[in-house]
């Protein structure tokens, strides 16, 4: 008896990494285990490796070098066959002036002032952040209580052709950030990340790679006056981009504060960490399964299901 179906069709998917973490930071390991579960065959690449163009699916995890590379990395986003989350969501989400976006859209937001190259800098009293609007891992972001420091450090990104993103140092940073994850539009999990950057005068501390400021994470129960934050900070992002919230495989929403107070500090569309590793070992099994669960809902919408290439 013949068991098998050669006319089932097996979408090649590609998780990408860089050249630096070309299986991701390790968090995702389970991935490729949960995907395999549902039928489903995927592997890491970097993304710039040219096989990566080949694949049908290729689902954003580690591109962490983007910011050295972007105008590469947006034209790559169009050659490849299927990206999650698509060109469009990648275009947007890597500036923050998205953050301005949200704000207008009535989302409560940190407070954001953006300027470009050549753009006078006026910083608001107290301490300050300064760092570049397309960038990673707290790379280029700095603290300052000075302000001639603070306009240096601007000054030097701009120099760089960078738009500079000033916002007030809010003190309830030292209470941390929640990261609120969302798997296809819905609430998945959601865990804490301790103050990433330093008192002013300091660099934060990077990992090996050189890609991202070393965290500390832990897991995390939020109000659900904090998840409607997340879940605003979302429909006003499918929104603004004319598209569906259960279209976005995954997205992080990070804020600070609480019930009371809560505001986004950034939303996280094309790369983000998905603090798998902060899950218990059932919880995690569980929602990688819904992670493997959106990818075969958008193989179904991108016509790439088990039986879309099936002869009649």
């Amino acid at each position: 008896m013949k068991l098998a179906r050669p006319d089932v069709f097996h979408p090649r998917i590609v998780l990408a990494g860089c050249p630096a973490l070309p299986e991701g930071d390790g968090d995702d390991d389970g991935l490729v285990a949960a995907l395999g579960k549902r039928g489903l065959h995927a592997r890491w690449l970097s993304w710039d490796d040219p096989q990566a163009l080949e694949a049908d699916l290729v689902i954003l995890r580690a591109a962490w070098d983007y910011i050295d590379r972007l105008d590469e990395f947006l034209v790559w986003t169009k050659r490849v066959r299927n990206l999650l989350n698509p060109p469009q969501v990648v275009l947007w989400n890597t500036d923050k002036r998205y953050l301005a976006d949200l704000a207008d859209a009535g989302v409560p937001t940190v407070p954001s002032r953006f300027f470009a190259p050549g753009e006078k800098i006026r910083l608001p009293r107290g301490e300050v952040v300064v760092k570049p609007a397309i960038g990673v891992g707290s790379v280029g972001a700095l603290r300052f209580s000075d302000p001639d420091e603070a306009l240096a450090h601007a000054a030097a990104l701009q120099a760089e052709g960078r738009t500079v993103l000033v916002q007030p140092y809010d003190p309830r940073i030292e209470d941390g950030e929640t990261a609120l994850v969302f798997l296809g539009g819905r609430q998945s999990h959601a865990f804490t990340k301790a103050p990433i950057l330093p008192p002013p005068g300091q660099a934060p501390v990077f990992d090996e790679s050189g890609t991202y400021a070393e965290e500390t994470l832990a897991p995390a129960d939020p109000d659900f006056e904090v998840w409607d934050v997340g879940h605003a900070a979302l429909a006003a992002a499918a929104a603004h981009l004319g598209m569906g919230v259960a279209d976005l495989l995954y997205a992080r929403v990070d804020v600070i504060g609480n019930r009371r107070d809560a505001q986004v500090l950034e939303l996280e569309l094309v790369e983000p960490s998905l603090g798998w590793r902060q899950l218990d070992k059932a919880t995690r099994t569980r929602q990688q399964r819904e992670f493997a669960l959106g990818v075969e809902s958008a193989l179904d919408r991108l016509g790439l299901g088990p039986l879309s290439h099936r002869r009649p």
